[in-house]
């Protein structure tokens, strides 16, 4: 029997191999269609675990899957969903040696899938379980070497001995978007514009050379640059219905360095912090995202949009 973990508080060091067991797996089963095979993994765990309506519970797999990738690592796939029906976590694993299709190419073929059901009224459950499953999928060849095993038993006893153990609880680093765009100290005003414009940002933080995070340029400090002071208290704006303003600052954003325009006012926050910490930070300062560092060294960034989703929805 797979030990329950149904609360998200302290959880005296659960290991993530105690979650699941042998009979929990299929290994290498002649299935090669991604629905057929979340399907039958939720068979297996309706027999296994009593997780209910297996219907019910892979359309809301299902929904999870299209509203975005769900891979953790290369050959690594993790459907998941939060339902009511179960009072604690519920995995079931999968491991396919020709590789199954979650996604476009051979990038998207899985050969190691993990599904993870969590009570729909515990938010940290599945981040728990993810972070956990990062840590032993680290190495990139760990879909292949789990994939070349032979049975259910020597699976579960990989896991086993990995040893990885669930967090106590979610922290920065488990919800932060690691791939961040930022802008160089010594970048132009023109290429801060190019990125907000071409990835739809309102902020684009600024690193050195080492990665350091020294400042940000934000839409509505740039938004400040081209509408100085005098402008905001005219009444009578015909002298510049035209955008004049914006026509200067374009003229010279290909020689306005980032030093000129960039702000300091920035949340930031350790990537160790619990993630209540996160929210109560965007709360208290009415941000639209934190920046996560480790030290001075830029890692990541939340968003409120993210945050949102992650704690609601992921």
């Amino acid at each position: 029997m797979a030990a329950p973990l149904s609360s998200p508080g302290h959880n005296n060091h659960v290991k993530f191999a105690s979650l699941f067991t042998p009979e929990q797996v299929l290994c290498n089963p002649p299935i090669a269609d991604r629905d057929e095979l979340i399907h039958e993994m939720l068979r297996l765990l309706a027999y296994q675990r009593g997780v209910g309506n297996v219907s019910e519970t892979f359309e809301a797999v299902m929904a999870r899957e299209r509203a975005g990738p769900t891979g953790i690592g290369p050959g690594i796939a993790v459907p998941h969903a939060r339902i009511e029906a179960i009072g604690e976590l519920v995995i079931g694993v999968a491991t396919s040696r020709t590789g199954v299709s979650f996604g476009p190419g051979d990038a998207g073929r899985a050969r190691l899938v993990l599904l993870v059901l969590a009570p729909k009224a515990a938010p940290a459950l599945y981040l728990r379980a993810v972070s956990s499953l990062c840590r032993i999928c680290a190495d990139p060849g760990t879909a292949d070497a789990v994939a070349a095993l032979d049975g259910a038993g020597d699976v579960w006893r990989f896991f086993d001995r990995e040893g990885a153990i669930l967090p106590d609880h979610v922290c920065a680093a488990d919800i932060m978007n690691r791939k961040v765009v930022c802008v160089k100290e010594h970048d132009t005003l023109q290429r801060a514009v190019d990125l907000l414009v071409e990835h739809r940002l309102v902020d684009v933080p600024v690193v050195d050379n080492d990665g350091d995070l020294v400042g940000v340029v934000s839409a509505y400090e740039l938004l400040r640059v081209c509408l100085p002071d005098y402008i905001l208290w005219m009444e009578d704006l015909t002298p510049v219905i035209n955008l004049e303003p914006f026509a200067e600052v374009l003229k010279r954003e290909g020689r306005t360095w980032l030093t000129d325009v960039m702000s300091w006012d920035y949340a930031t926050l350790s990537e160790d912090v619990p993630a209540i910490q996160v929210a109560k930070e965007i709360t208290r300062l009415g941000a639209r995202q934190v920046y996560v560092t480790r030290g001075r060294r830029l890692v990541g960034v939340v968003t409120l949009q993210d945050f949102i989703h992650k704690a609601l929805r992921d």
